[in-house]
């Protein structure tokens, strides 16, 4: 039988065969939906989630939800509601209806009461600690609550002060009566409601009884008549408790599937984590480009078209695994390869004195701006007697194949002239601190009038005409691959990488005097870049993207 694949060649995912299957059946719509928690920032492994629901809605003429799962008011804030939205629709997608777990709160209530009258639910007097140790294990059954036998007319009473607001937090809480020796732990009368004196930032002081997770998504699923409800792999265990809600209260059947969730080398994905680094001061906040969240990866960089390359090409599959974080960055890489003007920056400065060259003389070279896009045209770059050179483009002692510029030897400046190394001049300490060099002349725009070439080609900036920057050298945050393994050690902030930022002083070209926040730059030679929002009109800031070196393409070709 032929594999059957997408309109792009590749094989259709577990979910896209399901979804086909049914439409071949006559389903005749599809109806996602995404649910984040509003209690922080989207990470890389949501991104993964949304290009998902939204893809597969957008795929199969279907629409997809934005739903809010805000039960828990304690966790939750406005700031996060928004930031959400905002991460959405920066990686391209819009949603059919915005709604909130909050908006089916009266709805939810009174599904609750319509299974206390079915002998399906009823209030617990017992403490968190002794609910806790009546569960039992996988091994051994539960011990049922001394309250699970109250009458229907106890149960309603009861249900309806915890609403009213007569008891404390914590005294009492509302459990689905199931099966307390039931094999899933999960269906051993789970909690529906608990009680919470906390105001919630959309319906205020109007409940303190709020809905659990486990009973909350799948009536929202239902209300919404979600007809694919994606979930991540932990949630399978959930899946029957899902269903089970929908059946006794009989109504819409959404369904829910899952996917394995996105693990990345070098990173942690857990809020409480994320937040642990945030609150504790590690990282500058949320969108520090050091962390996985979406606003901190496009403040860094990156564009919504890598991180929808990514999430595709990182696919759908049933079991979790751990994606190489070079993958992440060949798409961003190859992105920026197409669409990203080219400058030149001097990252860690040397200066160069051309001593042949005229004093006071100074002209333009011209500078293609993206090799591959033609129609990205040219621009004219200053140059005169003194330059800045990297200092990594200079070698007292160079090794064999060592192509830049050492003493006595010759390299291309960038789209202009062959010079020479005549002469290091050091300081007291004997470190190099200015190089006298001579030019070709004839050797402007590539060529030479005596037809000599020369293996070395280097970047450079006018020293007379560029602009003093920031160049702040991100690399992970964490210095093992795997942060969340601390066998060998106390928590995942034993692992933190004290190379992670790196700030320089760099001299750029002056055509980048106005530059804008978020404008996305290849430094010749060095890497991808973008303005960041701390520039100033005095100081530009530069964040790296990702180095100019593949090694993704390596890896995946010994794979």
């Amino acid at each position: 039988m032929s594999e059957v694949t997408t309109g792009g060649g590749r094989p259709l995912n577990f979910l896209e065969e399901i979804i086909s299957e049914a439409i071949a059946q006559g389903q005749t719509r599809v109806h996602t939906r995404f649910p984040p928690e509003p209690n922080g920032y989207l990470h890389i492994g949501h991104a993964k989630s949304i290009c998902l629901n939204f893809g597969l809605a957008k795929k199969y003429g279907g629409k997809c939800n934005l739903r809010f799962d805000d039960t828990n008011p304690t966790k939750e804030d406005v700031e996060y509601v928004d930031s959400i939205k905002e991460d959405v629709r920066w990686l391209g997608f819009e949603w059919a209806g915005e709604y909130y777990a909050s908006d089916y709160f009266n709805q939810l209530y009174e599904w609750a009461e319509d299974l206390i009258r079915k002998g399906l639910a009823y209030v617990d007097d017992q403490s968190q600690e002794e609910m806790r140790l009546s569960r039992g294990t996988v091994t051994m059954p539960g011990t049922p609550s001394p309250w699970r036998d109250r009458s229907v007319e106890e149960n309603l009473d009861l249900f309806r002060r915890m609403k009213a607001g007569e008891f404390p937090n914590g005294s009492r809480v509302l459990r689905a009566k199931i099966d307390m020796a039931h094999p899933n732990m999960l269906l051993r009368d789970p909690l529906m409601y608990r009680i919470l004196h906390t105001e919630h930032h959309r319906t205020g002081n109007k409940w303190c009884i709020y809905p659990m997770y486990d009973y909350a998504h799948g009536e929202s699923d239902s209300i919404e008549r979600i007809t694919h409800s994606i979930c991540t792999l932990e949630f399978d265990v959930h899946r029957p408790l899902y269903d089970w809600f929908i059946e006794k209260l009989n109504i819409f059947p959404s369904h829910q599937y899952e996917f394995a969730r996105l693990n990345l080398t070098y990173t942690v994905m857990s809020k409480r984590k994320l937040l642990q680094l945030v609150e504790s001061g590690i990282v500058a906040g949320w969108d520090d480009p050091r962390m996985p969240t979406i606003s901190a990866l496009r403040r860094k960089g990156y564009t919504p078209e890598s991180i929808r390359a990514f999430a595709e090409k990182v696919g759908v599959a049933k079991r979790d695994n751990v994606i190489d974080i070079g993958l992440l960055e060949f798409c961003v890489r190859e992105d920026l390869n197409r669409t990203a003007p080219r400058r030149m920056a001097v990252i860690d400065p040397l200066k160069v004195v051309i001593t042949n060259y005229p004093e006071g003389k100074s002209e333009t070279i011209e500078c293609i701006n993206n090799p591959e896009d033609e129609a990205a045209g040219v621009r004219q770059v200053p140059f005169a007697r003194e330059v800045f050179i990297s200092r990594d483009d200079f070698m007292e002692n160079p090794p064999k194949k060592y192509y830049r510029l050492t003493p006595g030897g010759e390299v291309r400046l960038r789209y202009g002239y062959i010079i020479r190394c005549d002469e290091a001049v050091k300081n007291a300490d004997g470190e190099v601190v200015e190089l006298r060099c001579s030019y070709d002349a004839g050797s402007g725009h590539g060529s030479s009038s005596d037809g000599r070439k020369v293996k070395g080609i280097i970047h450079w900036v006018s020293a007379k005409h560029c602009i003093e920057a920031e160049a702040r050298l991100y690399d992970t945050l964490f210095s093992k691959e795997n942060p969340d393994d601390v066998e060998d050690s106390k928590t995942f902030l034993d692992h933190l990488n004290p190379s992670s930022l790196v700030v320089k002083k760099c001299f750029v070209e002056p055509s980048l005097a106005s530059a804008s926040v978020g404008e996305k730059l290849q430094f010749e030679r060095v890497g991808y870049f973008c303005v960041d929002r701390d520039s100033a009109a005095d100081k530009i800031v530069f964040n790296r993207t990702v180095g100019l070196k593949d090694s993704w393409s390596k890896i995946a070709g010994q794979q």
